[in-house]
């Protein structure tokens, strides 16, 4: 009986159901011999090498015949790879008889060297640990450009440092002036927002000591005692009240005068005596003193004529003796005194290890903040018209400021804080969780009288920097 279901009988004399299976053609058999590993030498490898065109420096290796197997290995190269290796680009697998299979063979992506096993080994971002080599060149595009001869990997492009493409050095057209480089790092100081600088010519001002209302008030007071004096002396030929407002008047100039020479000294004999306050018992908010050794932050300070390094503060100020005739410094520089001509301060912010607790606070005087230094400044060098030509290193200074040297009795004034001095400063408590920092006061700070040394108040604006002449001064190793 037929069906409509094709059958056919197996060799077995089984019927099955379907059509015959129609016979396929075997696939060919590669059979090479098993390379044994080679630890991904080129001189081991046999027709590998040739087919990267690595050539061998040393010659064919003795008494090891050369193998036509399609082992896939990687070269281990600690030079510079050739521009040859680019011509064989290449991507796909390469089929290698694996022992044990009886003959059949398995295809595998080889992107690296085998194992002691005969397994790939694993691609690892760093060195190879052991005998194995690094991992294998997957060259599927074009390749990039030849390193130097010194093996030196960069982040950047090779002609982006003081090489060249071909890892010789780089030609400047020129040496480089020093003063362009001083000019630089001028620049690169008054315009970092990191660093604060200071235009106040001095941490010290009558003005600031005695309010304008005041001293105007004072000066009408004078001026009718004088008129009203010497009425009464014209009228009644009585000279009291005129002698009593001249004793006045000379005793309020003798002050003033008093103050205006010896303020400096006023100002830092009361930091002097501030008592230091303990760290750890200080509440937040608090106006304190802190005496303790420096260290410097994310971005120390050079000096800008002495070069001295990892400072903390800097300051170079050069001053002008103004004759009967000569040039002033400045517009308000009178005769016979010595006048600021040019002024470099800066400040950043630093730490200081406190004497009293032993702990570490940030004292915040960089980007932009309120600073009032009192810091001892040494004279570097003294300059005349006959001895102007004498200081090479000096000429230079002023040639990278735009000043000119010509015949101007000249000094230069430099100080400093640098890591490891011992300096006091005066501002407010801040925690902010566990940062402890001294930062600048809302207000200004009044000494008050001091009536022993006969001083005026004077105000304290900002963070007070306190430090010694440290020219001849051994700092503390940090």
């Amino acid at each position: 009986m037929g069906s409509r279901f094709p059958s056919h009988q197996l060799s077995n004399g089984l019927y099955v159901s379907g059509r015959p299976e129609q016979p396929k053609e075997k696939a060919p058999v590669i059979c090479s011999s098993a390379m044994p590993y080679t630890g991904g030498d080129i001189k081991k490898s046999g027709e590998l090498g040739k087919m990267f065109d690595l050539h061998r420096k040393s010659g064919p290796l003795g008494n090891q015949p050369s193998r036509n197997t399609s082992f896939g290995g990687a070269a281990s190269n600690s030079g510079p790879v050739s521009n040859a290796v680019g011509r064989s680009n290449y991507s796909g697998s390469i089929s290698s008889a694996v022992p044990g299979t009886g003959g059949s063979s398995r295809t595998k992506s080889n992107s690296g060297p085998l194992n002691k096993h005969g397994e790939p080994t694993k691609r690892s971002s760093g060195p190879q640990s052991g005998g194995v080599t690094p991992m294998a060149r997957q060259n599927s595009g074009p390749l990039p450009p030849v390193l130097p001869t010194t093996g030196l990997i960069t982040s950047g492009p090779i002609t982006s440092g003081q090489m060249n493409s071909s890892g010789a050095q780089r030609k400047v057209s020129g040496p480089l002036d020093s003063s362009v480089s001083m000019k630089m790092r001028t620049a690169s100081f008054a315009h970092n927002p990191a660093v604060t600088n200071l235009n106040a010519e001095d941490g010290y001002s009558i003005k600031g000591s005695i309010p304008a209302a005041i001293m105007w008030l004072v000066a009408l007071l004078f001026v009718v005692g004088f008129v009203a004096g010497g009425f009464i002396l014209a009228a009644i030929h009585n000279p009291i009240l005129l002698i009593v407002v001249v004793v006045i008047f000379g005793f309020v100039a003798a002050l003033v005068t008093w103050n205006i020479c010896w303020g400096t000294k006023g100002v830092t004999g009361f930091v002097s005596r501030y008592p230091d306050a303990d760290l750890r018992t200080a509440k937040d908010g608090e106006y304190v003193k802190v005496t303790g050794v420096v260290t410097c932050g994310n971005l120390p300070l050079e000096s800008s004529f002495q070069r001295v390094p990892r400072c903390v503060y800097t300051s170079t100020c050069l001053y002008e003796y103004r004759g009967w005739d000569s040039k002033a410094a400045n517009t308000t520089h009178r005769r016979f005194t010595w006048g600021l001509r040019s002024m470099e301060r800066h400040a950043v912010d630093f730490y200081i290890s406190d004497f009293q607790s032993g702990l570490r606070a940030l004292v915040k005087t960089g980007f932009g903040a309120r600073v009032t230094p009192y810091v001892d400044e040494s004279v570097v060098i003294d300059i005349n018209p006959d001895n102007k030509d004498m200081s090479p290193e000096f000429l230079r200074w002023l040639r990278g400021r735009n000043l000119s040297s010509d015949d101007r009795i000249m000094r230069l004034k430099e100080g400093y804080i640098k890591e490891g001095s011992t300096v006091s400063v005066m501002g407010v408590v801040q925690r902010n969780e566990n940062v402890l920092m001294i930062v600048p006061p809302a207000e200004p700070i009044s000494t008050g009288c001091q009536w022993a040394k006969c001083m005026l108040p004077t105000s304290l604006d900002g963070l007070v920097l306190r430090c010694e002449d440290t020219s001849d001064m051994d700092v503390i190793p940090v």
